[in-house]
């Protein structure tokens, strides 16, 4: 009698997991789903070349170590940037600083670039921050 009932119980646990919409991929759910989850495709394709710099070419010389953390705590002090500004991606290569992520508007993409020119220099910084849609 008892495996009768816990034969019971799982059978229905498991049709139960099997009806539920959110586990059985139900189309309105699943439409949905697809509609507001980000396609990073293109941007994957781009990316994995090797020729689009990522935090892991960051140089380890002091001062590329020091220019890239000079920049990051100029960027954090902002207060008039966004969450998402002072989370870019901030690099430096022999030298060279380069900038990569989303920003909310022209105005942070300015204000981060800008900041960057003043620590690494005129010339120095390589600006490839998107404005987020």
């Amino acid at each position: 009698m008892k495996k009768t009932v816990w034969a019971a119980m799982a059978i229905s646990a498991l049709a139960l997991c099997f009806t539920t919409p959110s586990l059985a991929g139900d189309p309105a759910t699943t439409h949905e789903a697809k509609k507001s989850a980000p396609d990073d495709t293109g941007r994957n394709v781009r990316d994995s070349d090797g020729s689009t710099l990522t935090p892991g070419d960051q140089g380890d010389s002091s001062a590329d170590v020091d220019t890239t953390r000079k920049i990051r705590q100029a960027v954090v002090a902002d207060d008039a940037l966004s969450v998402t500004a002072q989370n870019v991606k901030i690099i430096t290569l022999d030298g060279v600083v380069t900038l990569r992520g989303p920003v909310k508007s022209q105005e942070e993409k300015q204000r981060i670039a800008s900041a960057a020119e003043k620590v690494a220099g005129r010339g120095k910084v390589q600006d490839y921050l998107e404005i987020a849609q």
